[in-house]
């Protein structure tokens, strides 16, 4: 793969403040501005559409699909098949913000994952990422990037604050089922849920892997273009899987380990921290 020279570098750092540090330990998310220029987030936008549009062609229409299949269209490990989307996904600059979050000297790469929501697509239900996860995922985090602008009616992401603290709550997958419960939990457990907010093209959410979250569906005229990317801290052994969801991300995103193995595949490379 040959790397567009013209893209942005993303190696100079972003200065993480302490309360943003001290607002994903508390509540298991944190929203900042700019990690990416918005300029820089669009010089990455047309590689990562176009991995979207690849998808898109192969999909029956949006009224034709289940909760999950409209809830977005889904393009994973981008990484390894676009070496401009590489140099996005592999950035010292958000691996850096990763780390400073987790409290650990370097993260490795789990895997990335575009989430487009089409206009006229639907809620993304409650869930917990974590529950996908053969990890710890109280030492994992999801970065979530808005390619262009959007508002909550493009399909905004809320949490459920301090959700991550009681791990993971649910065996469900994402779906109607898992909505339900969460919704029940969320109201049971008093928990205030932290709304969408308007972002621009670069902002970022940075979530825990047990922070229960979900998105709005899209009311809006266009698309709505995230780009995601999942570290975990250096180190981290691999766990028995759980569930059949957590045995398919073994074999899929940690290949050739078992669990006790340390989560170190050729597909999970060492991410530095920026000083």
């Amino acid at each position: 793969m040959t790397t567009t020279t013209s893209l942005p570098e993303l190696t100079t750092p972003y200065p993480v403040p302490d309360d943003a540090v001290d607002h994903f330990r508390h509540h298991g998310f944190v929203r900042l501005r700019q990690v990416a220029t918005s300029q820089e987030a669009d010089a990455f936008r047309p590689a990562i559409a176009r991995a979207v549009e690849r998808r898109l062609v192969d999909l029956p229409p949006l009224e034709e699909r289940d909760r999950y299949g409209m809830a977005f269209v889904q393009a994973m490990n981008l990484w390894t098949e676009d070496a401009d989307i590489a140099r996005f996904v592999h950035a010292s600059r958000f691996a850096g913000v990763a780390a400073a979050l987790l409290g650990v000297e370097r993260v490795r790469l789990y895997h990335d994952q575009a989430l487009f929501k089409e206009p006229g697509g639907g809620y993304t239900p409650w869930h917990q990422d974590a529950q996908y996860w053969p990890l710890d995922g109280n030492r994992c985090l999801t970065m979530w990037m808005p390619l262009v602008d959007i508002t909550p009616a493009h399909g905004g992401l809320a949490f459920a604050a301090g959700s991550h603290h009681d791990g993971p709550l649910s065996d469900i997958g994402i779906s109607d089922a898992s909505q339900d419960h969460f919704e029940r939990l969320v109201h049971e457990r008093g928990l205030a849920v932290d709304e969408p907010v308007a972002m621009r093209a670069g902002d970022a959410s940075f979530h825990s892997g047990w922070t229960v979250h979900q998105a709005l569906g899209n009311t809006a005229t266009r698309m709505r273009e995230v780009m995601t990317v999942i570290w975990f801290a250096d180190g981290l052994v691999v766990r028995p899987p759980a569930n059949p969801a957590q045995v398919n991300d073994l074999r899929t995103w940690l290949p050739g380990l078992e669990p006790g193995d340390v989560a170190a595949s050729d597909a999970n490379p060492a991410l530095p921290r920026l000083a």
